[in-house]
């Protein structure tokens, strides 16, 4: 494997995601999340749809998100625990920088939603690679919250989903390697 550090190519072969709530500050100024988003928004996007956004939830704001998910949590779940309603506090929380990101089809395209769908996920892609570039490790999170229609209503227009939670900052351990997946089980050469 191509290894050389001062290559920005060891940048792509050395990302990886960060466990948000092991991030820590310092996480990206507004310069620096807004230059990690115009980088996001240079993904492939078959017919210039742009069927995706970005919404930041700024730290003053964390407690006002932290609210939305214990409401909504305790809608679905009227019995739910402490300990599960401290765990949508710590999400709210959780890590310097967040981002949500929408999925938003443009309706009547000729494009088909899957594509639009796979690039939002690229758009997103490129989001990590750009903090990560920065010196910034960052963690796409779903979970129960992206796919409460409370919260999708937060942030949300129309039928756009949440594709993900991304939350940035600096390590505040060090990341291990997690096992890959080998090459000769998921490239093939197509021998029809």
């Amino acid at each position: 494997m191509f290894n050389d550090r001062s290559s920005p190519l060891s940048l792509l072969q050395t990302r990886r995601s960060g466990k948000p709530r092991d991030l820590i500050a310092p996480g990206p100024d507004d310069g620096q999340l807004r230059t990690i988003l115009e980088v996001a928004l240079r993904t492939p996007d078959h017919g210039k749809l742009a069927p995706w956004r970005f919404v930041i939830v700024p730290q003053d704001k964390r407690a006002t998100l932290a609210a939305l998910l214990e409401s909504a949590y305790r809608a679905e779940k009227p019995d739910a625990g402490r300990l599960e309603m401290e765990a949508m506090h710590q999400f709210a929380h959780q890590a310097p920088a967040l981002v949500v990101a929408l999925s938003a089809p443009v309706d009547g395209s000729k494009i088909p939603v899957w594509e639009q769908q796979l690039s939002a996920g690229a758009a997103i892609m490129n989001l990590l690679h750009a903090a990560h570039a920065l010196g910034f490790a960052g963690g796409w999170l779903t979970g129960w919250a992206a796919y409460n229609e409370d919260v999708r209503a937060a942030f949300a227009r129309g039928d756009e989903r949440i594709a993900g939670f991304l939350f940035i900052g600096s390590p505040g351990k060090e990341q291990q390697e997690r096992p890959r997946p080998e090459y000769n089980n998921i490239v093939s050469i197509w021998d029809r």
